[in-house]
């Protein structure tokens, strides 16, 4: 036999099914039916990451059967205690066995018989006839199958490749001569997740030393006079428990199915049957990796919650449910191009006297503050739009558009588009102010379902089972090729741009109803509508970059990191590239030594990822100079060399991109600069502050942050008396803290303790559990258990408060901020109690966060209105989380001082009070 035709893959279907459904679950795959395709995508990457990259000359995939196993019949408790499979499972196991078919996979399932019981006997039968059988999956358990031609190959997680485990690599993560050994160690430690008893007081650790020292539990008994105290007594009273946990945990080896190879020989999948699958999954891109061809959704339901009941309700969106979408092909469409002096005059005149007008603009460029226009089309009519050109000459272009200026001013006609931020910063470079009323159809998405996708294209395919024209078939692909929109004929970009304005017109017509029924419709005109200029402005107004500080750091930052790379190399006894991977690893794991079960990628290299050296920080100096050459290279690449690159070359200041329709909590995130990740927790990190800069000598950035503002608001949302008080006395709050949860007098508040007053304090919103809080403060899991417990005791209506949101998110299937943003809690009453868990923290955090979110956008909207009244030389220029900065013009300062903290402090009347710290500099470091 060949190579690949003697090698044969097994795959543990449940163990992989878990591993990919987990590792979503912070940030599940979601499609437009509201379907959870996580695990289906998870086990999807696993499978083809085997077939393309090891191409196996068999393969086959084990499936768990359904009803009791022959352990069970043995110890009826086995498995009793498993949390119930999680729905989304459930719902995904149909479609990933069609996908298996569809490759023509075959499927193995023997009734009364795990999954490991098929791949252990499969795998020992392949054996005796030459195969080398690769076992995925991440269940240590099957180490105890692993020998000369049979391994285990466990999946890529968390950035860190895959493993192959041989003998030798079993042996030594378990400290064992042979892997037969594993199942000793399974037996004594037993096993929480299958209920596998095992010896009461028994860990891995323990099971490990005695087994290495007696070879086996039969051994351990024949020697038991050599063990003493509690370990003894455990031991001599479970002896009962330790075998029959031996049996559980023992694969067996003659499950009745025969090893058939001609069967399990891969073959060419059914590629029609496969694409069906992926096009109802809206699985696009694993299409277009596997099938090479791209693909169309299925036309999805749209699922509305009764926030009376509860309830799901199941309605069509659209007038049939269809694997074709319509376009402009199968549409009949009246779109206008109006490129003459009398059609334009005419249009205007028509314009001027609509009521609600779609418009979108088309442009040489996605940087709105330096783009120019090409092209403008208009719809307020279904099916039915007009374009009008803009001509390449400046001075031509500006009379144009100057001529649309009633229409854009207009205080009666509802101007509609998606992402107008974009479009009315490219109007101001033609000095066109775009006035209220507003509708942005993003903004309404977001609003109506923040979880999902907010594109107009994908919008258009869930709601109106339409299909734009892609614009990647007017200028090509991104990259040197792709054309600029005027070097396209004004044809092709009349009808690609009027859809565009149709599209989102009909999209309008879509939501307004369910931002109405979705009670969304005031936080849309109160804080999302009027924020979204207010973003432009700033967006427009950008920050002056001090690009010499940067220079000046970049130099010291180098010095440093080469004074650390001596370091290192001394303390290593050789040079190396410390930037590879691999050869740190050799040099850490091979040569140093620091650890004896290092982890392997799926290269055969160490891991030597950032997780992976703070684990180690304690073993070795050189970790810690390690971690720090990292710090300071990915601060060098990151912001210091990158940021100057981001400097307009039109004024000289860098203009970062603020999206609201991004985190479903409601906050504002940035990019191009990304400004909200700006390190802030070291002094290096700290020092890139310093290169932001004041406008000119003429004025200051003045720096506004709302203090403790999330502690604040659970101390409104909750109503506990104790932290009320705290906050109405002024007292510090973690200090405070400290002192109830010590019972102590506040003066005899240590710093240690305040800090661990502020875990918690802040933990709590996130729902930090007892393990979490042991971790980040470095105090035992029962200490950290009895702080919370503390904590609750002093702060009963906190306790309450969570309590009460979960309840009601449980009935409503939503929790909201004080201004009625929903978070939507899918999985609140998941039967599975990781998968509930995680959608229980979000139900406790997101009114908090959200409502801090929505705090901080109402006085951004209020500080500009009274800048803008006032025609203040001064300007608001950045937001960062809780935090706004200001170009103050020195002869303003006083002025607008008290205006930025009333406004912040008064965006949403509170009782507890709102305290805003305000600083001045010359630069953001000095002024925050």
């Amino acid at each position: 036999m060949s190579e690949n035709n003697n090698k044969l893959y097994l795959l543990d279907a449940y163990a992989l099914i878990y591993r990919a459904y987990y590792a979503f679950i912070k940030n599940p795959r979601v499609n437009s039916k509201g379907f959870n395709t996580s695990a289906i995508f998870g086990f999807c990457n696993a499978l083809f990451d085997v077939i393309n990259n090891n191409k196996p000359g068999h393969l086959a995939v084990a499936f768990d059967p359904s009803g009791l196993t022959f352990r069970s019949t043995d110890f009826a408790e086995y498995k009793a205690n498993r949390e119930e499979t999680p729905n989304d499972i459930k719902l995904s196991i149909p479609y990933i066995k069609a996908i298996v078919e569809a490759l023509n996979i075959p499927v193995l399932e023997v009734a009364g018989y795990e999954a490991d019981d098929v791949i252990g006997t499969i795998a020992k039968l392949a054996e005796k006839q030459g195969y080398i059988t690769y076992m995925m999956t991440p269940d240590k358990d099957y180490g105890q199958l692993v020998s000369e031609n049979i391994f285990i190959h466990k999946p890529a997680r968390m950035g860190n490749g895959s493993e192959i485990l041989g003998v030798a690599e079993v042996c030594k993560r378990f400290e064992i001569e042979n892997p037969l050994q594993v199942i000793d160690i399974l037996g004594l430690m037993g096993d929480a997740v299958d209920n596998i008893p095992g010896v009461p007081g028994v860990g891995e650790k323990t099971a490990m030393k005695l087994i290495q020292q007696y070879g086996s539990i039969e051994k351990i008994y024949e020697n038991i006079n050599d063990q003493k105290g509690k370990l003894k007594e455990n031991l001599e009273n479970n002896k009962d428990k330790a075998f029959l946990s031996k049996k559980l945990a023992t694969i067996v080896l003659d499950v009745p199915i025969a090893f058939e190879p001609e069967k399990l020989v891969m073959e060419k999948p059914n590629e029609e049957k496969l694409k069906e699958i992926f096009i109802e999954l809206e699985f696009k891109t694993m299409a277009a990796r596997i099938l090479g061809e791209k693909i169309e959704s299925v036309k999805p339901k749209e699922f509305q919650h009764d926030l009376f009941s509860g309830e799901t309700v199941e309605t069509e969106m659209g007038n049939q449910m269809s694997t074709q979408f319509q376009d402009i092909n199968t549409v009949p469409k009246s779109y206008k191009i109006i490129d003459t002096k009398d059609k334009r005059e005419n249009f205007i005149e028509l314009l001027l006297k609509q009521k609600v007008v779609c418009f979108d603009t088309e442009t040489t460029g996605l940087e709105a503050y330096q783009a120019e226009l090409v092209g403008i089309s208009f719809s307020f009519k279904k099916d039915e739009g007009y374009y009008l050109p803009i001509p390449e000459n400046q001075t031509a272009a500006k009379f144009i558009v100057t001529e649309l200026q009633p229409f854009f001013a207009s205080p009666t006609i509802l101007k509609i588009g998606h992402n107008l931020k974009y479009d009315i910063t490219v109007l101001k470079n033609y000095a066109i102010q775009t006035s209220a009323p507003l509708f942005d159809t993003m903004l309404a998405h977001y609003l109506i379902q923040p979880d999902m996708r907010h594109g107009m294209d994908f919008l258009s395919e869930v709601y109106l089972n339409y299909k734009p024209v892609s614009i990647e078939t007017l200028i090509g692909k991104k990259g040197v090729n792709q054309k600029n929109m005027r070097e396209i004929d004004i044809a092709d970009v009349a009808k690609y741009a009027t859809e565009d304005a149709d599209v989102t017109f009909q999209l309008y017509q879509k939501f307004l109803p369910l931002l109405n029924s979705s009670d969304s419709k005031s936080l849309f005109d109160n804080i999302e509508m009027p924020l979204m200029p207010v973003l432009a402005d700033m967006e427009k107004e950008g920050v002056n970059l001090d690009v010499e500080v940067l220079k000046s750091s970049s130099k010291e930052i180098d010095k440093e990191i080469k004074i650390l790379e001596k370091s290192i190399y001394e303390i290593a006894g050789l040079e190396f590239n410390i930037g590879s991977p691999k050869q740190l690893g050799e040099i850490l794991f091979e040569k140093m030594k620091i650890m004896d079960k290092a982890k392997k990628t799926k290269t055969g290299a160490y891991a030597t990822n950032e997780e992976t050296l703070v684990k180690l920080a304690d073993k070795h100096p050189i970790i810690n100079q390690l971690l720090d050459f990292r710090e300071l290279k990915k601060l060098k690449s990151t912001y210091i060399d990158a940021l100057p690159l981001l400097v307009s070359k039109t004024d000289h200041r860098i203009h970062t991109s603020y999206m609201q329709a991004v985190a479903s909590t409601g906050r504002l995130s940035s990019q191009q600069p990304n400004l909200q990740n700006i390190p802030i927790r070291t002094q290096k990190g700290r020092e890139i502050r310093r290169a932001f800069v004041a406008k000119n000598e003429d004025y200051i950035l003045l720096s506004a942050d709302y203090s403790q503002i999330e502690l604040r608001i659970i101390a409104e949302l909750s109503g506990d008396e104790s932290m009320l008080e705290a906050f109405v006395s002024g007292e510090d709050i973690h200090t405070s803290t400290a002192a109830k949860v010590f019972d102590i007098p506040l003066e005899k508040v240590t710093k240690e303790m305040r800090s661990q007053a502020k875990t918690v304090n802040f933990g709590i919103i996130y729902g930090i559990s007892a393990f979490g809080l042991s971790q980040r403060i470095n105090i035992s899991r029962t200490e950290a258990g009895n702080l919370i417990e503390q904590y609750f005791l002093k702060y009963p209506g906190i306790k309450k408060y969570m309590h009460e949101t979960i309840q009601n998110a449980r009935k409503n299937g939503f929790v909201e901020t004080i201004m009625k943003r929903k978070r939507y809690l899918a999985d609140i009453n998941s039967a599975n109690a990781v998968v509930r868990g995680f959608a229980e923290r979000n139900a406790i955090n997101a009114p908090i966060q959200g409502s801090a979110a929505d705090m901080i956008k109402l006085a951004m909207i209020k500080i500009q209105d009274v800048f803008k009244q006032n025609n203040f030389k001064s300007k608001m220029i950045l937001q960062v989380h809780d935090e706004l900065i200001f170009d103050a013009h020195k002869t303003e300062l006083e002025l607008i001082k008290p205006i930025v903290i009333e406004n912040m402090q008064n965006a949403i009347p509170l009782k507890v009070p709102i305290i805003v710290e305000v600083g001045v500099g010359d630069n953001w470091l000095e002024a925050h």
